[in-house]
């Protein structure tokens, strides 16, 4: 099976903490360039610090705010001048909790921008280099909200759907140019996002964090929570020659929480 990345390069969005930065891990270790990308200095330099180079090669980071997209244009836009790329992962923290009822307007349209538009906003500036060197692979992190909306998630739960129907409009019409679109929607994995929600529903349900977390680890068929690797593995393998006929899917990566086929 033919898994190796060497020679390719891999933007890796949200990549200085949890699911983004094992992603980052995980496609070095395949031999990818990796360009990360986030909006923290020091933190994208501590990072790339961590990440294999024992087959040559060469990561690099980019600074860019995703509450910023016309910023982030700019950014991506002047990288592609110089550089190819083949590979995407669109990552990237998710809304506040709440319900969806207590939402403001403007929390809706910030975060379809930090999601949705920034999504497409890379997506768009890779596309020529994909298409030129014949090879792309877009993998984006959602939510398993995409199959059953979440408790206490109305925001995400709205924009994470909007995101998936993006990503399999894109599937059917770059799948031609041998760029595949797919996603992998997380369960409860272990990250500060996870962290905070836990918190959020202790405090609102006035019950301690340990018995928040032995109900959710209840409903898990694995009866734990995911290591951010574990979801990793999976965007590496789609980010992979192995993957080539796999376009248009959305994989839950939860231990079996979700309730559908």
């Amino acid at each position: 099976m033919d898994l190796s990345l060497k020679g390719r390069t891999a933007i890796v969005s949200g990549s200085t903490q949890g699911i983004g930065f094992a992603c980052a891990i995980e496609l070095a270790l395949l031999g990818a360039n990796c360009v990360l990308l986030a909006r923290n200095d020091a933190s994208l330099q501590e990072a790339i610090q961590k990440l294999d180079i024992s087959q040559g090669q060469q990561h690099k980071y980019l600074l860019a705010d995703f509450t910023k997209p016309s910023q982030l244009k700019t950014v991506i836009e002047n990288f592609m001048q110089q550089n190819d790329v083949q590979v995407l992962i669109n990552n990237t923290g998710g809304p506040s909790a709440g319900p969806i009822i207590e939402a403001s307007e403007d929390a809706f349209v910030n975060a379809f921008n930090q999601h949705l538009i920034c999504n497409h906003i890379l997506t768009k500036a890779v596309l020529p280099s994909m298409k030129r060197t014949g090879y792309g692979r877009i993998i984006n992190i959602i939510s398993t909200s995409v199959k059953t909306p979440l408790k206490n998630l109305g925001v995400s739960n709205t924009i994470r759907g909007a995101v998936a129907s993006w990503a399999k409009t894109m599937a059917n019409e770059l799948g031609q140019y041998n760029i595949t679109v797919n996603n992998i929607l997380p369960g409860s994995t272990k990250t500060q996002r996870l962290e905070n929600l836990i918190k959020s529903t202790a405090i609102n349900s006035n019950k301690s964090i340990e018995t928040v977390e032995q109900e959710m680890q209840k409903e898990i068929p694995l009866k734990r929570f995911a290591d951010a690797p574990e979801l990793a593995a999976v965007v590496a393998f789609l980010a992979s020659p192995a993957a080539s006929y796999v376009n248009g899917v959305s994989i839950p990566v939860d231990g079996g929480r979700t309730g559908t086929i």
